[in-house]
């Protein structure tokens, strides 16, 4: 996938000079500024406690910006569910099958059970787990309940995806598959996305455009184009230019671990 200048100039997520400030006098954010266009890979990169959790939860309205603008699709027409979040844990309906729990977002938007079947159907499908549509949460894999909460997030067809380290928990060639599913369902479906790692090596296979933000308050401090052909096979990982991107991701992250005055 290309993206275009007509691609970026429809952006679906702008963030420009924002600033998060919590309640406790905790500064998280300070002069952030990004933006995702329509159809765009984009992977958030940086320490602990920088505010990458942060930038998305501002991003999905689920928190106010102290100062600075943001705006989003989403956040003009909440019904039409043009935004979805996957969290870093699965977050489950334990006494629910797969097949309601990817229910559950159409649901509450008033869609019922009959009405969303197909919907349902192709989300579980595009992340393998059709045949799996009856079991319960507790008899899924570490790797089996975060493709169900992928596919509850797809199940939208949101116009951006926001996922918080969502792999993070994982063996590292579970890692890797999901890495390539998201991948493939990325492409087939056009999706802006914005994703939030602590590992380097996961967002130079993954991404368009890696962002990396310094230690709190976060702020954007290098950006890195990752111009290499989709699909990216495992060959890629092990190639000269995947190496390169690494080596400089890993510098900037080193940079970025120094503390910014507040």
């Amino acid at each position: 996938m290309v993206v275009t200048r007509e691609r970026i100039a429809m952006s679906v997520l702008e963030l420009e000079g924002v600033e998060k400030r919590f309640g406790n006098g905790l500064l998280a954010l300070q002069g952030t500024t990004l933006s995702v266009a329509a159809g765009e890979f984009v992977t958030i990169l940086g320490p602990s406690g920088c505010g990458k959790s942060t930038v998305l939860k501002l991003a999905a309205g689920l928190e106010p910006v102290s100062t600075g603008r943001i705006d989003a699709p989403a956040l003009r027409d909440r019904r039409s569910a043009q935004t979805a979040y996957v969290f870093q844990e699965p977050t489950l309906m334990p006494w629910a099958s797969v097949f309601d729990n990817v229910w559950l977002p159409l649901r509450l938007a008033g869609m019922g059970r009959d009405a969303a079947h197909d919907r349902i159907e192709r989300a579980l499908n595009s992340v393998g787990l059709l045949d799996f549509a009856s079991a319960f949460p507790g008899e899924l894999s570490g790797g089996m309940k975060m493709r169900v909460s992928i596919a509850r997030a797809l199940v939208t067809e949101p116009l951006l995806l926001l996922m918080d380290e969502p792999f993070a928990a994982l063996d590292e060639i579970t890692r890797q598959k999901l890495n390539a599913d998201l991948l493939a369902s990325w492409q087939s479906k056009d999706l802006a996305t914005l994703f939030v790692t602590h590992s380097v090596y996961e967002s130079v296979f993954l991404s368009q455009r890696v962002l990396v933000m310094s230690a709190r308050p976060g702020h954007i401090i290098a950006e890195l184009a990752i111009d290499e052909p989709y699909p990216r096979t495992p060959a890629f990982r092990t190639s000269p230019a995947y190496l390169a991107h690494c080596r400089t991701l890993t510098d900037a992250l080193e940079a970025a671990h120094v503390p910014q005055a507040a």
